[in-house]
């Protein structure tokens, strides 16, 4: 039987609750946004808020209601969403890919992604450096050749691949 740290954790009933209030606060976007295009119809048809507003009432309506049965059902539900372990394990990589995904309009793709690639090659250890560094590099390397190159599909750059010339 494990002891209550170990299972210690996320409760479920917290993270149903947050999702259906941000889902409601989503859909009250969509409707106040639909307001604003227009919900009814015109000489053409239907204006562009009509069938995302209804989206949104369906949505919103539905987002309710999962938070009203969470909160009625708060006191029985005990069931942990996930454990702290688990947590930090989602956080892992997690954390790395939304600091990657922020550098991209500054530095491109090419090299947050071989900074990415590298990172978890060192995390896990177990690889030599220049395992990392030939890894990483050949990756970023080939997804330029395939998507630049041989599609002719332009990958977001940056500083660092205009000074290069590409």
């Amino acid at each position: 039987m494990q002891n209550q740290e170990e299972q210690a954790g996320l409760p479920l009933r917290w993270v149903e609750l947050l999702l259906a209030l941000l889902l409601v606060a989503g859909a009250l976007l969509l409707i106040s946004d639909s307001l604003r295009l227009g919900i009814g119809w015109a000489d053409d048809g239907p204006r562009s808020g009509y069938f995302p507003f209804r989206i949104g009432i369906g949505l919103a309506v539905c987002s309710a209601w999962v938070a009203v049965q969470q909160l009625l059902a708060w006191r029985r539900t005990r069931t942990l969403f996930a454990e702290h372990g688990q947590l930090r394990d989602v956080a892992a990589v997690l954390l790395p890919t939304a600091v990657y995904v922020c550098l991209i309009p500054w530095l491109g793709i090419y090299l947050p992604s071989a900074l990415l690639i590298a990172w978890f090659m060192w995390r896990n250890r177990g690889y030599r450096w220049w395992s990392v560094a030939s890894v990483s590099v050949g990756v970023s390397m080939l997804v330029f050749i395939v998507f630049e190159r041989w599609f002719t599909q332009p990958l977001p750059k940056g500083p660092i691949e205009h000074w290069l010339g590409f």
